[in-house]
């Protein structure tokens, strides 16, 4: 058999001297089969173990490694390159803090105006993923899994659901630009249909999001084939046609509409509620900053999800992902510097999302500001995902990202929250290792003055002297100065 192509990018193609229609039927199913072959084939056999975007094999293997419980320890050396520019590199301590000295995580509280405050110890937790963009075995897993290990799971934008509650773990409600969940007829906020979320137990708080790391400034995408009958009637939207939200909330244009919502859904609620959002100027910060300020610090948003700029597990236009939006390597230093400088850094806990799966790169975000960070991808691997890449087309092999039936039979929820609540431990155990060879009693405890940042301009500098408004800021929950 001889298969041709002519020229690189397949604009004709020969298949047994048979000319196809790359377009076309047999032609058009063939350059897709072996363009998915390509993918896989450099993903899990051509690339190095340091080399694949987003998220190389060393990290892959990580989480893998975490979530089965397996010996994770390597030998003859770290095979990453520690002089890149951005490296993190933890100052050990020469008297590292004894096993019999350190402390359980502090818990944070979160909305102490609220009337249902929420007090949080687990620093590493469950992203937001929508029932509808995941599959019910894996919302089902996950909520296990963050029951046993005791971490939040968010719900995403796609509402609650039985799938959610089926854990019994502590859950952060989101909703975003088109209401899902407690929308009305017309599509706007319903303060009856937020008041019966909020009855559930396990809701511990509300989050509006306003924009995610893969598509700022754009709504999401729900395919008509998954708007089924139970997805439609968790939504509010009709059965069996692609559901489209809007690319910002209409009744949200300013920060003073911003924190109008908050107050509102505090207000119905009576839990602490935070927005998730992207951010590339630090004048909006301030913008927000100011108008706290003015109003009252009552009055403030009880928490900040900060997503980074490079894409996450919602699928979006390449232009997004690679373009709009700071990585968080850049915007989390840049917010939590601004909130230090108001005095709001203790009220407002941030909270970090954002390619952050290992343990160094969590304890950098704790360094730089944040008080928890969430994680989608990171839990998807420890679900059995293999980063195919093909998380918007309803064929996900591992039955994460799939309603298909017939996949879904991959995912038994029975044995995979083990794996779940494995991986999470195993952060939180690895990030207690880290502030011990800092000296430090807990992770919390970790400050700016902690870390090196490898430079491309001579030696490396201390977190804190790049970012000096973050000298005082401190995590809430933390005891040590740093």
């Amino acid at each position: 058999m001889t298969i041709v192509f002519l020229p690189k990018f397949y604009d004709t193609c020969y298949f047994d001297n048979m000319m196809l229609n790359p377009d076309k039927g047999l032609g058009k199913w063939l350059i897709r089969r072996i363009d998915w072959s390509g993918r896989f084939f450099r993903s899990h056999m051509a690339e190095g173990d340091r080399n694949e975007l987003p998220f190389n094999r060393a990290e892959r293997d990580s989480v893998h490694h975490l979530a089965s419980r397996r010996n994770s320890i390597a030998a003859f050396g770290s095979t990453r390159d520690l002089r890149a520019p951005g490296t993190p590199i933890f100052i050990n301590s020469q008297f590292p803090t004894l096993d019999h000295d350190a402390v359980r995580n502090r818990p944070v509280t979160i909305g102490p105006y609220a009337r249902k405050p929420y007090s949080a110890s687990a620093i590493f937790n469950i992203s937001a993923m929508s029932y509808g963009a995941i599959s019910p075995v894996a919302v089902q897993a996950l909520s296990r899994g963050a029951k046993e290990a005791g971490c939040w799971m968010n719900t995403g934008e796609g509402g609650l659901s039985s799938h959610h509650l089926s854990g019994g773990c502590d859950i952060v409600f989101q909703f975003g630009t088109a209401k899902y969940g407690v929308r009305d007829e017309n599509g706007a906020l319903c303060d009856d249909r937020l008041r019966a979320i909020a009855a559930h137990p396990q809701v511990r708080m509300i989050e509006i999001k306003l924009a995610q790391g893969a598509k700022p400034g754009k709504g999401g995408i729900l395919p008509a084939v998954k708007v089924t009958k139970e997805i439609a009637d968790i939504r509010g939207i009709p059965e069996g046609q692609a559901s489209i939200s809007p690319n910002r909330h209409p009744d949200i244009s300013n920060v003073e509409e911003l924190l109008d919502m908050v107050a509102r859904v505090r207000k119905v609620t009576g839990l602490p509620v935070g927005f998730k959002t992207v951010i590339s100027d630090p004048e909006s910060v301030e913008e927000l900053c100011q108008a706290i300020i003015t109003r009252g610090a009552e009055n403030a948003p009880d928490f900040i999800t900060l997503d980074g700029g490079d894409g996450g597990t919602g699928a979006s236009p390449m232009a997004l992902m690679d373009n709009v939006g700071l990585p968080l390597e850049d915007s989390l230093p840049m917010l939590a510097e601004t909130l230090m400088k108001y005095g709001l850094k203790e009220r407002i806990p941030v909270i970090a999302s954002g390619k952050l799966i290992t343990a160094a790169s969590i304890a950098w975000a704790l360094c730089a500001g944040a008080s928890f960070v969430n994680s989608a991808r990171g839990f998807m691997f420890s679900l059995g995902c293999v980063q195919s890449k093909v998380c918007d087309k309803n064929i996900c092999p591992t039955g994460i990202t799939t309603l298909d039936p017939r996949l879904m039979k991959h995912l038994n929820p029975a044995e995979k929250f083990v794996k779940v609540a494995n991986y999470q431990m195993g952060i939180e155990n690895d990030l207690a290792t880290i502030a011990h060879s800092c000296g430090k009693a807990e992770p919390r405890e970790l400050g700016p003055h902690d870390v090196w940042i490898v430079s491309n301009d001579g030696p490396p500098k201390r977190l804190s002297a790049i970012h000096p408004g973050l000298v005082a800021a401190r995590p809430a929950g933390s005891r040590a100065p740093v």
